[in-house]
């Protein structure tokens, strides 16, 4: 058995073949997908294969599978808890990937299915399409500012109505006049966008019956439930709760020594976007469910210092009833007080 560590960049691969005696029996640097293609098929025996996860690591591995025997994504962050070196180049880089994988000492990745790798980056699509139009939005606010124009409420400046409001006010410089219509424009395009994004979320949505699910959980809607099932995809592979508020970042950072424990902001590993549905998803389950609101309060205990850290304490048990609904093929059920806590 063979064992090869690919070091993977825009404009080239790096590549180094061990011996299961680890002895270095290749090193090569391509730079077209044909060219380490050609290398792997010419290699004498049977291979292993390891990586480390970067934008397109799904359609590596696809490319890889039909010809190993085995093919691992590294975690780049725990590669570098693993590897700390001032010397790094790519040749290195490739030769300690194959060797953590001749001693089976790779920290891998679960790499999913194509499908839903795919509706993982619409979801992330959606959030970044949300976030260009607050951003547009934030800047017809300023411009009102500048030229000192009282809008109307926040929420209906952005109706048809407060629209036309808006279209309507005279500028005694044309510039303004101009950014105004530009801003109204992106606005315009992007809310398009954002609906054409969720109707093809809905459309999948519609026959995952885990989406619905989660729904049944007082306060999450459509999108909550459909990121945190496309980014969890297997309940199984995680053995226990602790590691699903690890894997989204939801746990705190953590120095201890001795008898001193300290522990610091939450790690915010994982995915962004299901942080931030999953906080929203709490607010809306403390006015709705009285076992989340009985949680919140334990960890509130009425100091208004303790506000975030309870919301966050929240949005980690609710992430994790999700799993334990998701592994389990449950419903959401309301329990007492004790029990929430």
């Amino acid at each position: 058995m063979l064992y090869v560590g690919l070091d993977i960049h825009c404009k080239q691969t790096t590549i180094c073949v061990l011996t299961e005696q680890n002895t270095v029996m290749l090193r090569s640097q391509v730079r077209w997908v044909d060219e380490l293609l050609q290398v792997l098929d010419g290699l004498p025996e049977p291979f292993e294969v390891c990586f480390e996860a970067s934008t397109g690591y799904g359609r590596w591995f696809e490319l890889l599978t039909p010809r190993a025997r085995r093919v691992v994504v590294a975690h780049p962050g725990l590669l570098r808890l693993i590897y700390r070196s001032k010397k790094k180049n790519d040749r290195r880089d490739a030769e300690q990937l194959a060797k953590l994988l001749l001693c089976d000492m790779v920290p891998a990745i679960h790499v999913p299915r194509a499908d839903v790798r795919a509706w993982r980056e619409m979801i992330t699509f959606r959030r970044t399409l949300i976030q260009k139009r607050t951003r547009a939005k934030n800047g017809v606010r300023a411009l009102l500012k500048t030229v000192g124009l009282a809008a109307p409420s926040r929420a209906k400046l952005w109706t048809k109505v407060g629209l036309c409001w808006l279209r309507s006010q005279q500028f005694t410089q044309e510039l303004h006049a101009l950014q105004r219509d530009m801003l109204i424009q992106e606005i315009e395009t992007l809310s398009d966008q954002v609906r054409r994004v969720e109707r093809q979320l809905d459309r999948i949505a519609a026959v995952r019956t885990e989406v619905w699910q989660l729904r049944t959980i007082p306060g999450v809607g459509p999108r909550t439930a459909e990121a945190i099932v496309a980014f969890l995809d297997n309940p199984h592979r995680f053995s226990s709760s602790k590691q699903v508020g690890s894997y989204f970042g939801l746990v705190p950072s953590q120095d201890q020594s001795g008898d001193k424990n300290r522990l610091g902001h939450i790690t915010r590993q994982g995915s962004a976007t299901c942080r931030q549905l999953l906080t929203e998803a709490t607010w809306q389950a403390l006015r709705r469910s009285p076992t989340v609101r009985a949680y919140f309060e334990r960890i509130h205990r009425q100091d208004p210092e303790r506000r975030r850290i309870a919301v966050v304490a929240t949005a980690h048990y609710l992430v994790r009833v999700m799993w334990a609904m998701l592994k389990r093929g449950t419903l959401w059920k309301e329990v007492c007080h004790t029990q929430a806590a």
